[in-house]
């Protein structure tokens, strides 16, 4: 199907649940649960406001540390795994152990060691897309192909430079779909956060919105906007997979 048809088709599958939305709250009269139109409305006090930046911005800052660090450290880790048989069993064990863990049960942990502010729900948006990525990064450096690593070791490629040139590269199509399970995680977890242990935030908008006078509009308005950021950040993501580097194996 041409992407302007499947453009088209997505469009009207959203036209058609905003409709039926209106539809649903009209025909039900309630007073409580808003309208789209009340919601964009809500939207654009919050923007008149400047409250909708401050707590978008907030959001993205908190997953853009969190994140990073656990991309840092996890592709580094995921790949020593996967090259090294030592370092796998060494800290495979660990990893699934941790790994179950739903991020949600360390918040009175996160509390608790870095009191409430941002580096609990960093924190928390570190652990929630760590593990994904060094799974992805494992899976990947052992799904390589041996004829490119022989290769290269018959060329005198070894150690760190057959890491970086060689592992990396064959492994890269599993990273990136790790990184992108683990950034849709980190966004689910930083709305979490900011719900319980901090003051600023999309999440913190919609607790503060419910208790501050029962402002649905603005309760609905921070889920749709959290929606939209989520299928941003996801087509971003889904970009990286379209690069030469990565499609290489995607086209096999």
């Amino acid at each position: 199907m041409p992407d302007s048809k499947r453009s088209l088709v997505a469009v009207a599958v959203i036209v058609f649940c905003v409709t039926l939305w209106w539809i649903t709250v009209r025909l039900s009269g309630s007073r409580i649960f808003p309208t789209p139109w009340q919601v964009i409305l809500g939207m654009v006090q919050l923007a008149q406001q400047g409250l909708l930046l401050k707590h978008v911005a907030a959001s993205l800052v908190r997953v853009t540390y969190g994140y990073g660090l656990a991309a840092a450290l996890a592709i580094g880790l995921g790949l020593l795994m996967g090259r090294f048989r030592g370092v796998y069993v060494a800290f495979n064990s660990l990893v699934q152990l941790l790994r179950p863990i739903s991020p949600i049960a360390w918040i009175p942990l996160a509390i608790l060691w870095f009191g409430v502010g941002d580096l609990s729900p960093i924190f928390l948006i570190f652990l929630a897309s760590f593990f994904p990525m060094v799974v992805g990064t494992v899976a990947g450096v052992l799904t390589i192909e041996r004829q490119y690593i022989w290769a290269a070791e018959n060329f005198g490629i070894s150690g760190f430079k057959l890491l970086c040139f060689v592992i990396f590269p064959g492994a890269l199509p599993q990273i990136i779909t790790g990184m992108r399970i683990g950034l849709g995680v980190a966004w689910l977890v930083v709305v979490a956060a900011e719900m319980i242990a901090i003051n600023s935030g999309l999440g913190y908008l919609i607790i503060d919105s419910r208790n501050a006078g029962n402002r649905y509009d603005l309760v609905v308005a921070g889920m749709v906007i959290i929606g939209v950021i989520g299928l941003l950040l996801d087509t971003l993501m889904r970009g990286l997979e379209r690069l030469d580097e990565v499609q290489w194996q995607y086209g096999r």
